[in-house]
Formats: structure tokens, sequence, C-alpha cells
């Protein structure tokens, strides 16, 4: 199991009618974040290399190259910890 502690610098909510999670990534872990969650997840589109529309199990997102994903549609933080979890292996 992975410990996301180590990849994560910080988990944001966004408020609205759309409850978004955002993912800020730690800098020096970014490139293996990226790496990792491209090999994990299923790509729907991709633009310029730069911004990535992934899908894993229920979970659609938008990773970044920079470091930051953000999922939309996510119950909880427990929830998408799970997640992270899973493309994080």
């Amino acid at each position: 199991m992975v410990n996301i502690e180590d990849y994560v610098a910080r988990i944001e909510e966004t408020c609205g009618e759309e409850k978004n999670l955002i993912v800020t990534f730690k800098y020096d872990r970014k490139d293996e974040v990226v790496k990792r969650i491209l090999k994990n997840a299923k790509m729907e589109k991709s633009v310029s290399g730069i911004i990535f529309e992934l899908t894993f199990g229920n979970a659609s997102f938008r990773l970044y190259s920079s470091g930051k994903a953000i999922f939309r549609n996510l119950k909880d933080k427990d929830e998408l910890k799970s997640v992270l979890s899973g493309l994080l292996v």
C-alpha cells in the first residue's frame, strides 16, 4: 500500500454545486506522480502533453503536468485517498 502523504502536498475542496477536490502534489515528486498516474489511469484526452483528462474506476479527473489534479464528483476525501492509493502504486 502506498502512503499518499509521501506524494501529496495538500488537498483542497471547491465550493459550489459540483464539489471538486484539488490535489497538489509535492514539487520534488511531481514527475514521478504524473508518470505513475498516466500508467494506471485511462486517458480520455490529452492537450499538448500538459493537460490530461483521465478516468480511474468511477473517478474522472484532470491531471496537469505542473503537479496538480482536479477530481470531479467524489463523495469525500476518504474516497479520494482510496483512488489516489490505486493510482500511485
